[in-house]
């Protein structure tokens, strides 16, 4: 197929031959082969060279097609040349705004940013023990000594919560909320998963503050949240301070910070050491050079966020 392509571009079999080293006899061969295989002309021979049939002109934009597959799946698989594949739980969220910072300060590396179907922290670090991702970013709920000992860790985002409501909301109008003010309200969070990282988060908060946080209904997406919340003034939500929301005008929905403490979620990058990709070591410097912004106020997070290596 390479050959047939060449030809193509070139219109002579000597060019080719030159082009991939091998002999005229030899790329007359190949496209014998091609030919007989398809059962069709490709190429009309002329004084002035080769000239693509009716049916070669057909065949080439699928040849070139099938190139480029070719070249996407070694790729792939070759450290030095495919994309890195990172894994966030979001593309909303503070690690994606990492991401975006490190891809503009390398912008010739390659990422491919996904989020996996199964998207609980055990399922990550299986992924990742498996090499179908390079690295994910999570918060991860249990001990460096209880991780598999091919696998890091390392915190690298601590990312403060907001309250989210909508305009009638009774604490709509607070320039700054703290958790004891939320006890007694409805915070709805849907589309929590049993067993997931976040919903041990979300479980550790509720109990520390006497916090009701509410899982139930069914998860149609960010953009219904919003609609639910801009219409109730009994409903509010919690979203990282980093979290990206767009809204109509109208909805008027009022983002406030929580203070004294402020709870914030502790992201994780994980990785396999072995890896020897070298965008993630470049990841993994850019990281640790970027000074995290510093929460102005007490904090709060799990007492397991402190204990990963």
């Amino acid at each position: 197929m390479r050959t047939f392509v060449s030809v193509a571009d070139t219109g002579q079999f000597q060019n080719t031959a030159a082009e991939m080293a091998i002999t005229q006899q030899a790329v007359s061969k190949r496209i014998a082969k091609l030919e007989g295989d398809l059962g069709v002309r490709l190429f009309t021979r002329t004084a002035r060279g080769a000239q693509l049939t009716i049916d070669g002109r057909a065949f080439l934009p699928h040849g070139r097609e099938l190139l480029q597959v070719e070249r996407r799946a070694t790729d792939s698989v070759r450290p030095g040349r495919r994309a890195l594949r990172i894994d966030v739980i979001n593309r909303r969220i503070a690690p994606t705004a990492l991401l975006r910072d490190f891809h503009g300060a390398h912008p010739d590396l390659h990422l491919d940013v996904v989020v996996l179907d199964d998207s609980g922290v055990d399922a990550a670090i299986a992924a990742v023990r498996a090499g179908t991702i390079d690295a994910s970013f999570r918060a991860v709920p249990l001990p460096a000594r209880q991780m598999p000992d091919v696998i890091k860790a390392i915190r690298v985002v601590d990312e403060p919560h907001e309250l989210l409501t909508g305009p009638d909301h009774t604490l709509a109008a607070a320039r700054a909320v703290t958790p004891a003010d939320l006890v007694g309200h409805r915070i709805w969070i849907p589309g929590i998963l049993p067993g997931t990282e976040w919903a041990t988060y979300y479980d550790d908060l509720a109990a520390e503050f006497g916090l009701t946080i509410d899982p139930v209904g069914p998860n149609f997406g960010t953009e219904h949240l919003l609609d639910v919340l801009a219409d109730s003034a009994t409903l509010a939500s919690i979203v990282g301070e980093q979290t990206r929301l767009l809204w109509p005008n109208h909805y008027d929905l009022r983002r406030i910070p929580l203070h004294d403490p402020t709870p914030v979620y502790p992201h994780s990058l994980i990785w396999h050491r072995d890896n020897p990709h070298p965008a993630l070591a470049t990841l993994l410097h850019h990281l640790r050079s970027v000074r995290p912004r510093r929460c102005q106020t007490r904090m709060w997070m799990p007492a397991w966020a402190t204990l990963q290596r």
